[in-house]
């Protein structure tokens, strides 16, 4: 009978080491995922940024061009 619950004991224990193991990694995935979060908002931030200078960039250039041919047609 003291095998038996010897026995019963370790698999008890041998299971509470696997669970917390598990809510380690949980944890630790959490945190990475906060992290991640926080990179994707930051390059989404960023991305939406680079599309506004890159606007800002062809609307000037488009109306440079348009200069460039006025002056043409004048000249």
């Amino acid at each position: 009978m003291g095998q038996v619950v010897d026995s019963v004991n370790e698999q008890a224990d041998r299971l509470e080491r696997r669970v917390e193991r598990l809510i380690q990694l949980c944890e630790q995935l959490r945190d990475e995922n906060r992290v991640l979060l926080r990179t994707q908002e930051s390059l989404n931030a960023e991305r939406a940024a680079l599309l506004e200078k890159n606007e800002t960039a062809r609307a000037r250039i488009e109306a440079m061009i348009g200069r460039l041919k006025a002056l043409e047609q004048d000249g």
